[in-house]
């Protein structure tokens, strides 16, 4: 039987939190913090857990949602709504989020269809991305340190573990820069409908903004959160090579809106910032492109300038789970980071195209990992961190660490990891918008050669097993 607990969750550093009744099935308790116990995303992004979030919306606030995606897909209008979060019987809320729509090509309209606003007597749902904004009304409180998060399905994704396996490899191998990501069960409730929709097992991913860059600060990794966030995409401007600015200048940066979206998006400081930052991204890459390749000029510029370590470990586990739809080939999908002192750190973002889920190459199983993309002039970036032979070295270093490492990639451990996330979530996933009711070992049904991430050999071929073949291929570096 549904409770109706009223509780109030009391953030570190960030304001009093607010009273929302919960809507979920549960005995759940109100959460009384002492210490920092339940305030560390470890508590929030945790792979032995599948906690329940529910999002309410007045059914006015729910039809205006669905209202600007009819006028636009791709808007990026925040509506009001409230926010839990609940796991091991303690529940955390806001009572004044904002929440969009999220996705490129994959943005849907989350029930019925164009035009029709809301049913609640015959509602269809449907699987959709949302953003959540937990300051976009309430000016620095933050939650659980976070100013925001994305709830994503798994689309393309029969295994449901592909993203959830990749961000979490990169924090084993100490690649901090990545967001955080786990489970979550989703609801949307409507105030007036009988009961909340159950959306099933979502994904639940850190925001890459002030809060991420906070987070890390506080464990030492960066010197200050004030610089220029950057989000970093292939779009109708281009493609996100980091190359071209002596050609185009400043002109594929910018902020952007419903109606324009820049090939390179400044995320922060972006009211009186923004010229400031597209001069210190220009002179950046404009610096670094006469550094002779491989001369001790330019390690010296990349180790004055740039979190190597970090970019390298990035770029090893990008190949070793088969990353096609990032910066090396197609230029897309990373965010970047510029710190006050002008130092770039490379943020790996969108990894759901992944362990054999092939698209721009034929097979990433079988892909020389030595040049998985370009290594001449469009990818100015990793063209000059390979070009010096330490750190090609290092990287190659780091992929054979990768797939041999029990708690990293080696085969054996990698598949038993993989049944290990889907043992957890397959009792949640069936769910009542009807679609992707099932777990099973298979990609995306587009442009796939029939990798298997539990079973096959390692041959690289249709029904052999991913984590086998890029270790074969690996190992013979």
């Amino acid at each position: 039987m549904a409770c109706n607990v009223h509780f109030t969750y009391p953030d570190d550093n960030q304001g009093t939190g607010t009273v929302i009744p919960d809507t979920t099935d549960t005995t759940s308790q109100p959460v009384t913090d002492t210490d920092d116990t339940h305030r560390n995303l470890q508590y929030l992004f945790d792979l032995q857990a599948v906690p329940v979030i529910t999002v309410t919306f007045t059914e006015a606030d729910w039809n205006r949602y669905l209202q600007n995606f009819d006028n636009n897909p791709n808007n990026r209008q925040y509506v009001p709504a409230a926010f839990s979060f609940e796991k091991e019987g303690k529940v955390f809320a806001r009572d004044s989020v904002g929440v969009r729509p999220r996705g490129n090509t994959s943005r849907r309209r989350p029930e019925g269809d164009y035009g029709q606003p809301h049913n609640n007597v015959n509602t269809q749902w449907h699987h959709a991305h949302f953003g959540v904004c937990f300051t976009e009304y309430t000016t620095g409180q933050r939650f659980f340190g976070m100013d925001r998060i994305v709830l994503k399905w798994f689309k393309d994704d029969p295994s449901y573990c592909r993203e959830v396996f990749c961000y979490d490899l990169f924090r084993r191998f100490e690649c901090w820069s990545a967001p955080r990501s786990s489970y979550c069960r989703l609801y949307i409730k409507v105030e007036g409908d009988s009961k909340p929709a159950y959306f099933g097992v979502y994904e639940m991913i850190e925001g890459v903004r002030k809060g991420y860059l906070a987070d890390r600060m506080k464990e030492g990794l960066l010197p200050d959160d004030g610089g220029n966030v950057w989000k970093a995409a292939y779009n109708s401007m281009g493609i996100a090579d980091l190359s071209d600015f002596n050609s185009t200048g400043t002109s594929k940066m910018g902020v952007t809106d419903d109606y324009t979206d820049f090939t390179y998006a400044l995320k922060t400081n972006k009211k009186k910032g923004l010229e400031a930052a597209k001069q210190e991204l220009y002179d950046f890459m404009e610096q670094m492109r006469p550094l002779p390749s491989g001369s001790e000029e330019l390690k010296q510029y990349l180790e004055e300038h740039i979190f190597v370590d970090q970019i390298l470990r990035a770029l090893a586990v990008n190949v070793a789970v088969g990353m096609w739809d990032d910066y090396w080939i197609n230029g897309n999908n990373y965010y970047f980071y510029f710190t006050t002192a002008h130092q770039f750190l490379f943020i790996p973002y969108d990894y759901d195209n992944t362990l054999g889920t092939n698209g721009i190459v034929s097979n990433a199983g079988t892909q020389d990992p030595l040049n998985w993309g370009s290594r001449g002039g469009e990818r100015l970036l990793v063209r000059k961190l390979l070009s010096i032979k330490e750190y090609e070295d290092t990287y190659k270093t780091y992929l054979k660490q990768l797939v041999t490492d029990p708690e990293l990639m080696q085969p054996d451990a990698a598949i038993a990891r993989i049944r290990q996330l889907q043992q957890l979530i397959s009792q949640y996933v069936s769910n009542d918008t009807g679609e992707d009711m099932t777990v099973s070992d298979k990609a995306a049904s587009w442009g796939d050669i029939g990798y298997s991430l539990l079973t096959g050999n390692d041959s690289g071929k249709s029904g052999s097993n991913f984590f086998r073949t890029k270790a074969k291929v690996i190992n013979k570096l």
